[in-house]
């Protein structure tokens, strides 16, 4: 399959002087002119900036390009694969403000609350958005209308999340959100009410290409990836016994179920310094093995430390990515 790569910077609203910087690895049609329907989208968040490190593994995966190549290689080349870094940085610190309204200057969550629904909301008009954006870009001038072309797959294709460090903030408040979420009794809801775009309501052509509303994400989440997760603070993995149990409850009404992916390295799980992060990590473990046994075998998850034995550093930290198991 054909495909288009390309990095496009996103203003998610007219009042605001901040973009995202997203990076996507889409396929392509046939006629190479039209966006193929996907088996299911692969979205990424990232963390913190580390600059001028003069080490090319780092710099390399530090690349949001090379990212999605790198999720493309991994989840199958009928996927999308989408790279989203925060619109707003403190200097280093990744601050994801209209996901997670209640981050302070250096990007660290207070607290993770559903109310509003900020995260869903601002990813399905970020991906709509960017949708719009890059149909330009592949058609170019052209005036031929835009179409989708048919696809074997289903035309709601599932969502992998993964949080990547810091990133791994924006999958708590995802989860806190899908949690408090009314419980949707088939597997893609019918009702959903879709997010406006800057070209006016999304098209049924791009339903089927990415979630449209929060809704349509939450039914279609079919994996969860916490990568080398860890804050300098409290919070780098989502701890409420509420929450778990309200998805474990979600997932009963659900045809599919979800996988829970842990993956980890000394620099994090195993610092003496930031101990809250393996509690944190344990403690989530714990709660998504007790849920696990409640639902009829729909929830799943798997823990895997990387690089074990070695001393901590910045370069596995990044190298993770690259050689993280995802089957």
């Amino acid at each position: 399959m054909d495909r288009w790569s390309g990095v496009l910077r996103i203003q998610l609203h007219p009042d605001t002087s901040t973009f995202y910087r997203v990076a996507a690895s889409l396929g392509l049609s046939s006629s190479r002119k039209n966006l193929a329907v996907p088996s299911g989208n692969a979205i990424f968040f990232s963390g913190d900036r580390v600059e001028r490190t003069e080490n090319p593994v780092i710099e390399r995966l530090s690349d949001p390009q090379k990212i999605a190549e790198i999720l493309v290689s991994k989840f199958g080349g009928s996927i999308n694969a989408y790279v989203v870094e925060a619109s707003i940085f403190n200097g280093p610190f990744a601050v994801y403000k209209d996901f997670i309204p209640s981050v302070n200057e250096h990007g660290e969550p207070k607290s993770y609350d559903a109310t509003g629904f900020p995260a869903s909301t601002s990813l399905g008009l970020l991906l709509s958005k960017f949708l719009a954006e890059a149909k330009n870009v592949i058609l170019g001038k052209q005036k031929e209308p835009y179409q989708a072309e048919q696809s074997s797959f289903l035309c709601k294709p599932k969502t992998a999340l993964l949080g990547f460090s810091k990133g791994g903030t924006v999958l708590n408040q995802l989860i806190t959100e899908f949690g408090y979420s009314e419980v949707q009794s088939t597997e893609f809801s019918t009702q959903a009410n879709k997010i406006v775009s800057i070209v006016g309501l999304a098209s049924k052509e791009d339903d089927c290409i990415i979630p449209t509303s929060k809704e349509d994400l939450f039914n279609s989440i079919a994996e969860i990836h916490y990568v080398d997760v860890g804050l300098n603070c409290e919070g780098a993995y989502l701890t409420d016994k509420d929450v778990i149990d309200r998805i474990s409850e979600h997932l009963t009404q659900r045809a599919s179920g979800i996988r829970f992916f842990f993956h980890g390295t000394p620099r994090q799980w195993c610092d003496e310094r930031r101990i809250w992060i393996r509690k944190e990590k344990d403690a989530l473990v714990r709660l998504l093995k007790k849920a696990a046994h409640k639902n009829m075998g729909k929830l799943h998850l798997r823990e895997r430390l990387y690089f074990p034995g070695k001393l901590p550093d910045l370069q596995m930290h990044f190298e993770i990515i690259d050689i993280m198991d995802v089957s």
